[in-house]
């Protein structure tokens, strides 16, 4: 990283809302009524692929602008499980932590404001919260909590591969294109149960936007899930980069 301190706030935060502008903006694509990607609220037309393309542009994009600034955490569970290995500095977590956070709020406030048409013509209150925050579509709160520990504990584990990898280290943008495409593959593999989250701010920041603003046909923003996509990416992020460590180094 070679930006000032402020600068690398400055990327996370502009790299944190370009991620949710993207992923979140492909679900609204995806599920809101009468929108180009689909008809009617579901996955029918655009689809889940159009759903991973978006979240694996939005991470590879930001990480090809901002990577050399800020890392690219883009994340909260990155920059934790970074700290707790000793890797990131324990002093700059906060910081970093607020600004994804407030990146990934103004991504979704933005989204909200582009497709506030189709929200007004979407009755399904599940599809609608679906463009902000993740649930656990088993209804079991555990089966939530083991998926996104364990999606974000490979994508950590693949991340540090991809960067730290002999093949890749002399070309970042190659390991840029990595990443990207495993969160798109990660999206299609595990979306199944939980969405997936992978990232706490992508979640808790979109759905304070959910409660707190007057979305159209919204319904229950679901705080009782609400830890899972916080906890347990948290919990998996520091797994993959332990597991990382004991295995290659760093």
């Amino acid at each position: 990283m070679t930006g000032s301190w402020e600068a690398r706030y400055a990327a996370e935060f502009f790299g944190t809302l370009i991620l949710v502008l993207l992923g979140n903006g492909a679900v609204a694509n995806a599920f809101l009524k009468n929108t180009t990607g689909n008809d009617d609220p579901g996955l029918a037309n655009g689809g889940w692929l159009l759903v991973a393309s978006g979240y694996g542009l939005g991470v590879m994009l930001p990480a090809m602008m901002f990577g050399s600034i800020s890392g690219n955490h883009l994340n909260p569970a990155i920059t934790i499980g970074q700290a707790v290995i000793g890797i990131f500095p324990w002093a700059h977590v906060a910081p970093y932590l607020i600004w994804q956070f407030l990146g990934a709020i103004a991504g979704q406030c933005l989204i909200l404001a582009l497709y506030w048409p189709h929200y007004r013509q979407t009755t399904d209150n599940e599809a609608v919260l679906g463009t902000f925050a993740t649930s656990d579509h088993a209804n079991s709160q555990l089966n939530g909590f083991v998926t996104e520990m364990v999606g974000t504990a490979v994508l950590i584990f693949g991340a540090m591969g991809l960067y730290r990898g002999m093949f890749f280290h002399q070309n970042i943008d190659i390991a840029n294109i990595g990443v990207g495409l495993l969160i798109a593959d990660m999206v299609i593999s595990l979306g199944g149960p939980t969405g997936p989250a992978l990232n706490p701010a992508r979640d808790l920041g979109p759905r304070l936007v959910h409660a707190l603003l007057p979305v159209p046909n919204k319904g229950s923003s679901h705080w009782e899930y609400s830890w899972v996509p916080v906890v347990a990416p948290i919990v998996g992020a520091v797994i993959g980069i332990w597991i990382y460590k004991i295995f290659f180094g760093l």
